[in-house]
């Protein structure tokens, strides 16, 4: 069953800076960008933070320089202070939390919610930064058109996965909503065929109106011996 990969959603081209780079320069391009956070990088393009306008700012407020609202993404356009004299190294969030451009955007969703970031920089199996994924990036993956959801759950699952009948089970989709309705052989049949559709990207909830000609469900396979035969 195919998943929408981290590399179909992030943007390739990342503003990024070093650790060297000063407060002000930093400041300047999350403005320019109109960005809250970019990554911090090594003189061989390993990600070794983030730098956000958070950090910027607790920083600053740290070393008790006074803080224009350039950090604000540029709205008022205020000349940062030459007070605040860190660098980016100084400033970042370390280690950065990443991902691989073959991981799922599913995962990677889950693993922004759970770290509590807003953006993963894409790395290779290096380190090296190859892109970068937002929030808003896999805010894409519950906009899949439902007409396309349907064709999944049928043509992946339910034929591919599962080996059945295209025709086996009755699937409405609306608004992400997964319906199934029909009639299996076994009962074992449902929670797998619902799981498996829960897990498909752009399915906010699956309601099934399942039912099975032969429960499965206590049937235990014949004992066998360590010979394995039948006991």
């Amino acid at each position: 069953m195919k998943h929408i990969k981290v590399g179909d959603l992030m943007t390739d081209e990342v503003v990024s800076v070093v650790t060297s780079t000063p407060f002000k320069d930093v400041a300047k391009l999350l403005a320019q960008h109109d960005i809250s956070g970019l990554p911090v990088l090594d003189d061989e393009e390993r990600v070794l933070g983030i730098v956000s306008e958070s950090d910027l700012i607790g920083r600053a407020a740290a070393d008790h320089a006074p803080v224009g609202e350039e950090l604000g993404g540029g709205r008022a356009g205020t000349e940062v202070p030459s007070e605040a004299a860190f660098t980016a190294g100084e400033a970042m969030s370390a280690p950065a939390v990443t991902v691989h451009a073959d991981e799922t955007a599913a995962g990677a969703a889950r693993l922004m919610a759970r770290r509590g970031v807003e953006r993963l920089p894409v790395v290779d199996d290096e380190d090296r930064l190859v892109g970068i994924v937002t929030r808003r990036d896999l805010l894409w993956l519950f906009l899949r058109p439902d007409s396309e959801i349907r064709h999944h759950v049928v043509a992946d699952i339910l034929v591919d996965t599962m080996g059945l009948d295209a025709e086996a089970v009755t699937v409405h989709v609306v608004d992400g909503i997964v319906t199934l309705e029909g009639r299996l052989e076994r009962q074992s049949q449902i929670p797998s065929l619902i799981r498996l559709t829960s897990q498909l990207d752009g399915v906010v909830a699956v309601v099934s109106r399942l039912t099975a000609t032969l429960d499965d469900s206590l049937l235990t396979p014949p004992h066998r011996s360590v010979y394995g035969m039948s006991g």
